[in-house]
């Protein structure tokens, strides 16, 4: 059975679309055929961490929604991040939406049909055999997002340790227990090396009354690599690349 994740929060900044690759890319790296969109339409930008320009993309998601296309000519096989780890078995694709302005302000003006994105995405599942298919989400709560909770089989909530973001979760957590989400995962992403994770785990465990599947520390080589690679395939090792492999784990657990 295919698993759909949604990676979600609240504030915009948190990580959340690097994140989302990362992710993806140590799923994939186990051995599994994976997906990824980003139904971030009004601010995309996944496809950088996978060295997508403008010039490499034929069809988005957009061209889908407007009916322009087949859901699965938006998706671009972008396995070669794997490097060593790739097989015929391990798969990932993206379906990027449109970085062009004049896309993004239609999408804005008239909107689109969250039926048709929804048929797109089981659509895209069955057409690419895909084991999992992680949507990487719009910052809030809009139509998007709720569609995306409601058919997501785990939710990964990313948050920084800061009172907004904090604020924010508790809206959204509230939320997918609302719409019956099957399986909720915290992840507390630029965390301060100096905190007590510990405390800081029960903290939010607390709160929420959910796992908190990984805290991720602030970093200066995440800083400095500036989204221009997946961090945990270039640094395997590094803490952070750790704690995302038992996030990793845990979403391939909640099959």
């Amino acid at each position: 059975m295919s698993k759909i994740v949604s990676i979600h929060s609240f504030r915009g900044g948190t990580g959340k679309s690097n994140s989302t690759a990362n992710l993806a890319a140590l799923v994939a790296r186990s051995g599994k055929r994976v997906g990824i969109v980003d139904t971030d339409i009004q601010s995309p930008g996944i496809h950088v961490l996978f060295g997508f320009n403008e010039e490499k993309i034929k069809y988005t998601l957009n061209d889908y929604l407007w009916g322009n296309c087949a859901i699965e000519e938006t998706a671009y096989d972008v396995s070669s991040v794997l490097k060593e780890k790739a097989s015929q078995r391990n798969k990932i694709y993206l379906i990027p939406s449109s970085i062009k302005a004049r896309d993004i302000t239609r999408i804005l003006r008239e909107g689109f049909d969250f039926g048709m994105l929804n048929d797109g995405l089981q659509d895209v599942i069955d057409a690419l055999e895909l084991d999992y298919l992680f949507i990487d989400t719009h910052p809030g709560l809009n139509e998007e997002t709720l569609l995306s909770l409601t058919i997501s089989d785990v939710l990964v909530l990313i948050l920084r340790p800061d009172n907004q973001d904090f604020q924010g979760t508790a809206v959204t957590v509230e939320v997918a227990r609302k719409l019956q989400v099957p399986k909720m995962l915290l992840v507390i992403n630029k965390a301060l090396p100096a905190l007590d994770f510990d405390a800081l785990r029960q903290q939010v465990q607390k709160i929420y009354n959910a796992p908190v599947a990984g805290i991720l520390p602030l970093s200066e080589e995440m800083v400095q690599l500036a989204s221009s690679d997946l961090f945990c395939l270039r640094y395997p090792n590094h803490p952070i690349s750790q704690e995302m492999q038992k996030v990793a784990k845990q979403i391939m657990q909640s099959s």
